[in-house]
């Protein structure tokens, strides 16, 4: 029935509104002329006998009687000791509110319990709901729906990426600035970004200065949710009756159209109301014992996140909640996955005990509308839980953290790591191939928003969160970084040279191991945060986009779009299957088998099968000194090429496609220390490359 669909359902006569509280004893509906208003014009009171059917309270209301905004209010029982949290003095958001407005100063603070009834009316400085027309123009896009086998995910912020004035857009920070920034997307040859969170959050939620600058410390990330179905309504260029909305479409249309996909960031495992001194917005004066895990005295909740509470995801409402966002967001907005932050919450069951697999897990894998989107966990949370390769079904990809430490191992730190290197660089089937699952299951990635930019991670020993107001206690302290004997901001040549070759250590490495590559954006031109590796709290010059560095680091940039080039060409690198034995030959640098187990080397290479023959041959020297690779044979008939060294300068550093310079009569191979190579098969005869 129309009238139990959750949220609102916009009817040729008027809209219908319902909302689910099972413990409620009281739903009031109010309209409100203008956002800002702290006394609503129209207050329908809901009543059981003809507005509750079950646990779903509704009511249809004709247009004449609508304002754009609304909001409720539900009152119950305050029975922290029970869980039961209702405060009538609270205005409440819609659940599922495809809109809210921008409220610049938003204070949470008047939204605060402390534990108890506060008897604060704080409509005047909450943010109302929006009726939202869902109609909109797509101009006959269609999702581009590449293969994980083909896709290059660029991560990025829709803020970040064009507030500085270096972007030189006319829509900056915007939906409309990430736009403008297609052609760049294109010509770099990503083929999906992955957004950072743009539901609706409240950037003025830390109440804390800057102890450097004194000023403000914003949530800049946010990951800290107050509207599911709502866009940030400030990274629209317009702020006013939802025109967000019309500006994400927008958005992915013109993505889409270029042929790239969108993949959004959802924090799916808590939100922004915290513990039990936190905040009144919506959930906590739905039904608070419904939506959270409680801890068993029922005033206190759990938190397996580190933000103080954690979403019940257990609960079947909840878990029809999370199936209601995740398919909004693709049939109506159009994108085409998501990336579950901290998707290890999704496995807990009712105690908050790991499962593996949990039914949500399975629902949204074989959901009819989500199973053929792109889905990836983060799998772990703060708690330090782990479950890499246990996300049920070939449709879930996860982020491989393995990975990422790993070859930060290999490149930065003295770890004899060439057996942890040589397994993540085949795709990590040690961790995916036991649950049915192929290398496209691996979402590749050396750096990424939570951690060091890969500038940074070559230019810091340590993190530098001073900013942050945490005494720099936040952040991880496992970097496994080198700053190459000067801490940060160097002009000594000789450690720029060899940052300059690591980076590149790192991009090469990226875009051509098995898996899906993750690039953080900002690395192909060296964007750096000054070593802050958390600037969640940064929504300044430390997280914003740089575009100068751009114009610095051509050569960081063009060695990017090459390798990206390098990798769409050579198919053997992304095709959806492990390497067997036949198909890739671990060597020595003296051409030998590699003592896996007892190698105290840094030096190794391997001899790719491409199309029936070894065609590739890649080298990898993170030793201090240089060395000596013997070549093996080339195919019959065939010659090896220069594709790429990491020590050569631009643009010797990395050849496109058939620019490759002819290795003749070379037997062996000097590699310089701290640094890559590659050698590709072509025939002596007409040159080209072997396809």
């Amino acid at each position: 029935m129309a009238e139990l669909t959750l949220g609102t359902q916009v009817l040729p006569e008027g809209v219908n509104f319902a909302i689910f509280s099972r413990h409620a004893t009281r739903v009031c509906l109010e309209f409100y002329a203008q956002p800002q208003d702290a006394m609503p014009i129209r207050v329908i009171d809901l009543a059981p006998a003809g507005h509750r059917t079950g646990d779903v309270w509704h009511i249809f209301v004709e247009n004449s009687q609508l304002t754009p905004f609304y909001a409720y209010r539900i009152d119950g029982p305050y029975q922290p000791e029970k869980g039961h949290r209702f405060d009538f003095d609270k205005l409440l958001l819609d659940p599922y509110a495809k809109a809210i407005n921008a409220l610049p100063d938003w204070d949470f603070r008047f939204a605060k319990n402390a534990d108890q009834r506060s008897h604060h009316n704080n409509a005047s400085t909450t943010p109302k709901c929006i009726l939202v027309n869902d109609s909109f123009d797509w101009q006959g896009t269609h999702p581009p729906k590449h293969p994980w086998s083909k896709t290059i995910i660029y991560e990025t912020h829709v803020r970040g990426l064009t507030i500085h004035p270096s972007a030189e857009v006319k829509y900056p920070g915007t939906y409309r600035g990430v736009i403008e920034k297609i052609p760049y997307f294109k010509k770099l040859g990503i083929t999906a970004l992955e957004l950072m969170p743009v539901q609706e959050f409240n950037e003025n939620e830390i109440n804390q200065l800057n102890p450097l600058t004194a000023e403000p410390l914003r949530n800049y990330w946010g990951y800290s949710t107050v509207a599911f179905f709502a866009p940030k309504a400030s990274y629209s260029s317009e702020n006013n009756l939802g025109q967000q909305v019309t500006e994400f479409k927008e958005m992915v249309r013109a993505l889409h159209q270029a042929d790239i996909e969108v993949i959004l960031d959802m924090v799916l495992n808590h939100t922004a109301e915290s513990d039990e001194n936190g905040f009144t917005l919506f959930f906590r004066g739905i039904d608070n014992v419904i939506y959270y895990f409680l801890a068993e005295d029922k005033r206190h909740y759990l938190d397996f996140t580190g933000t103080k509470n954690t979403l019940n995801t257990n609960h079947p409402v909840m878990q029809d909640f999370i199936l209601d966002v995740l398919r909004y967001w693709v049939t109506e907005m159009h994108v085409d996955g998501f990336r579950i932050d901290e998707a290890i919450i999704l496995n807990r069951d009712e105690t908050g005990e790991l499962q593996d697999p949990s039914c949500l897990i399975k629902r949204i894998a074989e959901d009819p509308i989500l199973r053929d989107i792109k889905l990836i966990a983060e799998p772990w949370d703060a708690t330090g839980a782990h479950q890499m390769g246990h996300f049920d079904g070939k449709q879930w990809a996860e982020w491989n953290g393995i990975f990422r430490d790993n070859i930060h191992r290999f490149w930065l730190t003295d770890e004899h790591s060439v057996s942890a290197f040589a397994r993540c660089f085949g795709g990590s089937a040690e961790l995916f191939v036991r649950h049915g699952k192929t290398p496209q299951n691996s979402i590749n990635f050396v750096s990424c928003h939570d951690g060091f930019t890969l500038n940074d991670l070559v230019s810091y020993q340590q993190k530098h969160n001073e900013g942050n107001a945490q005494n720099n206690q936040d952040g991880s302290n496992q970097n496994f970084s080198n700053n190459h004997g000067v801490e940060g901001v160097t002009s000594i040549p000789a450690i720029e040279l060899l940052r300059r070759r690591q980076i590149k250590n790192f991009l090469l490495t990226l875009l051509v191991a098995k898996g899906v590559p993750m690039l953080l954006g900002g690395d192909e031109f060296c964007r750096t945060q000054q070593g802050n590796n958390n600037a969640y709290c940064q929504d300044n010059v430390i997280s914003w986009y740089d575009w100068e560095y751009l114009k610095r680091h051509q050569e960081i940039w063009r060695f990017t779009q090459a390798m990206i080039a390098f990798r769409k060409h050579h198919f053997a690198l992304s095709e959806p299957f492990f390497y067997t034995p036949e198909s890739i030959h671990w060597l020595t640098p003296q051409g030998g088998v590699p003592d896996w187990i007892n190698s105290q080397a840094k030096q190794i290479a391997c001899l790719i099968e491409e199309h029936g023959v070894h065609a590739l041959y890649m080298m990898f020297n993170a030793g201090e000194n240089d060395a000596w690779f013997t070549l093996p044979s080339p195919p019959a008939k065939y010659c090896w090429h220069i594709a790429a060294d990491t020590s050569c300068a631009s643009p010797n550093d990395v050849f496109f496609q058939g620019e490759e310079p002819e290795l003749k009569e070379v037997k062996k191979y000097l590699l310089k220390s701290h640094s890559s190579a590659i050698l590709i098969a072509k025939s002596q005869n007409s040159k080209a490359i072997l396809i």
